[in-house]
């Protein structure tokens, strides 16, 4: 675990490159690049290499990136410590996920510039090697509509404020890359326009807006959509609401919450018909239960139940997931019919375009970060390279390596 050695060489698996499948191919990894990768019959020069073979049947996609993710194993974003911070970076590979956005929610405004501070300073100062990286903050609420709270603390919600987010922004190093916010809201177009200009993505969750009013948050600069059908105005014949705007508005990008608990699998796949594969981004919206047992846990000063793959507040609304970007691939395959390349896409191409870092991640490409998954025929997570760092290995994986 943990081969912190600056060069590895990936050989006999089927790659999913940006441009092409490679059969029986190899990738060459150097200081956290991949400097080259092709074929077996092309790979030249393999001295000084940590050589990892593996069979036919493992195929290397680009790491998964989770644009909407509060915690996972005992932590969370909103814990405010780097104790925290650690054990999400260190968890998140077992899925596949190697970078992503730490995610805030509702609260006392305090507690969230604690938890904007804490992961300001987390990113600024980087982490260990062998780890999820994170890209930056995404803040769900409190600009938010009460009336589509979901498990958003409703007393804590405030209209969107552009000088409060300008300080929050400026607390957390500028950290801050996606804020989900209610467009209709007073002052939710002029923070919408202000997010655009200053490259920030401005999505729009957990509203009541009708279709004419998402029209004036595109027109305004919103390009995407906090995890679609939750928390917002649905589909209707004579409304189309957020729903039907984020179908037909090809501007608006689209989280998808694919754990057959938040959006069940017929809606998942007609999301997929309407949005394909270049609309949709994979998410987890997964809170500190997950990789935990059945039981209580804490979202927000919140009480919430785990049992048998679903959280919930004592309400019965759903409160965040436990679901695992590899498992949301699998699902999406399964749901959709999809091509594991459209899938790819979904999980990893979409987030790195959407938060403009598609030059260095997103894709298998020379020249990009060493942000590698090896999944095996049944696309299961068995490997992951975190910036070119050995993070994650399934302890049965046959495989040959010297």
């Amino acid at each position: 675990m943990n081969l912190n050695l600056n060069h590895i060489l990936l050989k006999g698996i089927r790659v999913y490159s940006d441009d092409q499948i490679i059969e029986d191919g190899y990738i060459k990894i150097e200081n956290e690049k991949i400097i080259e990768l092709g074929t077996l019959s092309e790979l030249t020069n393999e001295d000084n290499y940590q050589i990892i073979e593996l069979l036919g049947h493992f195929k290397a996609v680009p790491g998964f990136i989770d644009v909407h993710i509060h915690g996972v194993a005992g932590a969370d974003t909103m814990d405010a410590t780097s104790e925290a911070l650690d054990t999400m970076v260190r968890a998140l590979p077992q899925e596949g996920t190697t970078s992503f956005l730490a995610t805030t929610m509702t609260q006392e405004g305090k507690q969230i510039e604690q938890a904007l501070i804490n992961a300001g300073n987390y990113i600024k100062n980087q982490y260990p090697q062998g780890t999820a990286e994170i890209l930056g903050i995404h803040l769900e609420g409190p600009f938010v509509n009460a009336k589509m709270a979901g498990a958003q603390p409703i007393q804590h919600i405030v209209d969107p404020d552009l000088d409060l987010f300008k300080e929050w922004q400026r607390l957390s190093n500028r950290s801050i890359k996606l804020v989900t916010l209610a467009p209709e809201q007073p002052g939710g177009l002029e923070m919408i326009r202000y997010l655009k200009e200053n490259g920030v993505i401005a999505s729009l969750g957990h509203t009541n807006a009708t279709y004419e009013q998402v029209e004036d948050a595109i027109v305004a600069g919103a390009n995407h959509v906090t995890h679609l059908f939750n928390q917002m105005r649905g589909l209707h014949h004579r409304e189309p609401g957020v729903v039907g705007a984020a179908f037909l508005h090809d501007e608006l990008k689209a989280e998808i919450i694919v754990d057959g608990v938040h959006v069940r699998p017929e809606m998942v796949h007609l999301a997929y018909k309407q949005k394909r594969s270049d609309g949709l981004l994979l998410i987890t919206d997964s809170m500190r239960a997950k990789c935990l047992k059945n039981g209580m846990y804490d979202l927000g000063g919140q009480e919430v139940t785990v049992q048998d793959g679903k959280a919930t507040l004592a309400t019965g609304t759903l409160a965040g997931s436990i679901l695992k970007l590899g498992h949301a691939v699998k699902n999406i395959l399964t749901y959709t019919g999809c091509s594991l390349e459209e899938a790819i896409e979904m999980a990893s191409v979409n987030p790195a375009k959407q938060l403009n870092i598609f030059e260095r991640k997103g894709s298998i490409a020379a020249g990009k970060d060493a942000d590698i998954v090896i999944l095996d025929d049944k696309m299961e997570v068995v490997m992951t390279f975190c910036r070119g760092t050995l993070a994650y290995k399934k302890e049965d994986i046959s495989n040959e390596s010297h």
